[in-house]
């Protein structure tokens, strides 16, 4: 199968993209990127792009599936309008143009509390974007609502940085319905999201299969060769 992915260069995306690249299911990897990947490998096909202008490479989303994980911060968007670009338009362009082209799953890495009502600026915006893709009529999508991701980032976020170290104490205490807001480890959403997209591949629901995956369901889905 050819599998596109956004956001080969962040924090989860990096991983989303070795194991794709480890799959023996995946026969090539489609990566647009602002600038090439210090990466060489038989199955990956970088392509530099314009963001703004996605739809000059329209040929590139002729593929089976796409896996989103395209994501900034306000503060490193430098205002809400370039993280609404990037949080909310590029995704959704992503998305128009795959269906278009007959990809039949999508796989999005979204947030927790993400919710086109929410009077979150942050949440508000994602919850748009789903609510976006939901609507495309995609065969196969699927939702990731992590809490606070852990791993090593490529940029230093003080915020998140202190947040992450306290977090194995925080996540004790997170249990019953509080257990979606534990935070998770990249890797483990990655894995994740491996196992989901190569079985969601394989399947042909005869009508839009919607998939919401919070705290638990990632860590089932990333304890598996393959997501049921």
């Amino acid at each position: 199968m050819n599998v596109m992915l956004l956001g080969a260069t962040g924090l989860t995306g990096r991983q989303v993209l070795e194991g794709l690249l480890a799959r023996e299911e995946v026969s090539s990897v489609v990566a647009p990127v602002r600038r090439a990947l210090p990466l060489n490998h038989e199955k990956l096909r970088q392509q530099e792009v314009d963001f703004d202008h996605l739809e000059e490479h329209r040929d590139l989303f002729a593929v089976d599936a796409i896996v989103c994980c395209l994501g900034t911060t306000i503060k490193k968007a430098g205002s809400r309008e370039q993280f609404r670009k990037v949080d909310y338009g590029y995704p959704m362009a992503a998305a128009e143009l795959g269906r278009a082209n007959g990809a039949q799953v999508f796989v999005l890495m979204s947030a927790i509390a993400s919710s086109s009502s929410s009077t979150v600026f942050y949440n508000r915006v994602k919850g748009e974007l789903e609510d976006g893709i939901k609507s495309l009529g995609y065969p196969c999508l699927s939702i990731y609502q992590p809490s606070l991701l852990l791993g090593d980032r490529n940029e230093q976020r003080t915020a998140e940085a202190l947040g992450i170290k306290a977090m194995p104490f925080i996540n004790r205490a997170l249990i019953g319905p509080l257990e979606k807001f534990r935070g998770i480890e990249a890797a483990t959403v990655a894995r994740a999201m491996v196992n989901e997209v190569l079985a969601l591949a394989q399947q042909t629901p005869a009508e839009s299969n919607i998939r919401v995956h919070e705290y638990p369901d990632i860590v089932t889905l990333a304890s598996q060769d393959v997501a049921p």
